[in-house]
């Protein structure tokens, strides 16, 4: 599969590098080395997918040039558009073409996140009551210092979007009563501190996602009827553990499992792999997910932006 990376910024670097000799060249505006700097301008003979990495804004109108030709796409998360309607119009245009279009969440292929999803699906932790998760990291500079990051709901989209995606990939559909709990603007313009958290669900959830955390993180807490399951930290900020605890009744100390990892993030390449699979087997867009994250992320943005306190 021949594919064009659109947008060579951080994302973008490590796309090419993951689709090496497939890649068929790099488009960007700003990149002297890019070979166009607009993808209306690259053949279309020369390549079957793209993978996009730009800022949100220009992704509906590339990704409507590229399902106008029938050509694949892996788009850099969230999938932004102006409207729910717009994102079902995309999605019938895709279907029509035969083009695949799949949203790039790549911590869905980190390997403890896979196997928490397999753990909660096995059914062995019981009734699953609470999920607690953080995502940390300590960028606020930089986003405040980008020419277009530092703006809107600020951590939200960024950060959020992976956290609500990661409970779409461990407990399928969820309530619709996400709420902000919290949300500052310690260094940022925009919000670079947000709690967000929902009732409705089962489980019961609460996503806290930070820019002013200076050691990169991330945990995750799940308490279940019969033990809890825990994350500490991901491959690309190792050592990555996972902690599976065995309730004790009446009560005492539950015997623990742990999985310790040291390794190089897999999930670029996995995910890449993952993607030419999906095309390979002929697989319709769906973009419902997208359509989900789209409506709850607005609500929450809206929100955020309204409540955001500067400190």
């Amino acid at each position: 599969m021949r594919c064009i990376v659109v947008g060579y910024g951080v994302q973008g670097k490590k796309r090419l590098a993951v689709a090496a000799s497939e890649a068929a060249g790099v488009v960007d505006p700003f990149w002297a080395g890019a070979q166009w700097k607009d993808v209306r301008e690259v053949p279309v003979d020369l390549y079957d997918a793209a993978v996009v990495c730009t800022p949100d804004e220009p992704k509906m109108e590339i990704l409507k040039h590229l399902v106008s030709y029938g050509k694949h796409a892996l788009t850099e998360k969230p999938l932004h558009a102006g409207s729910d309607s717009e994102l079902a119009a995309l999605e019938q245009d895709a279907r029509d073409s035969g083009a695949l279009l799949v949203t790039a969440y790549n911590h869905r292929f980190e390997p403890h996140y896979v196997g928490m999803r397999d753990l909660i699906a096995s059914g062995e932790l019981g009734k699953i009551y609470r999920c607690r998760m953080f995502y940390g990291n300590g960028t606020a500079r930089l986003v405040r210092e980008s020419a277009w990051r530092d703006q809107g709901a600020g951590v939200l989209p960024d950060l959020g979007s992976h956290l609500l995606d990661t409970l779409n990939f461990w407990f399928g559909d969820l309530a619709d009563d996400f709420r902000v709990i919290s949300a500052s603007c310690f260094e940022n313009r925009a919000a670079d501190h947000v709690v967000i958290g929902s009732e409705a669900s089962n489980p019961k959830l609460e996503l806290e996602m930070t820019l002013v955390s200076w050691r990169n993180h991330f945990t995750c807490d799940i308490s279940a009827e019969k033990g809890s399951a825990h994350i500490e930290s991901l491959c690309k900020w190792g050592p990555s553990k996972f902690t599976r605890r065995t309730r004790i009744l009446p009560s005492g100390r539950p015997p623990e499992e742990t999985i310790t990892l040291v390794q190089d993030d897999p999930t670029w390449a996995l995910e890449y792999s993952a993607f030419k699979a999906l095309v390979a087997a002929g697989t319709r867009t769906d973009l419902s997910k997208d359509r989900w994250l789209l409506r709850t992320l607005g609500q929450l943005s809206n929100e955020v932006i309204k409540v955001s306190t500067r400190r």
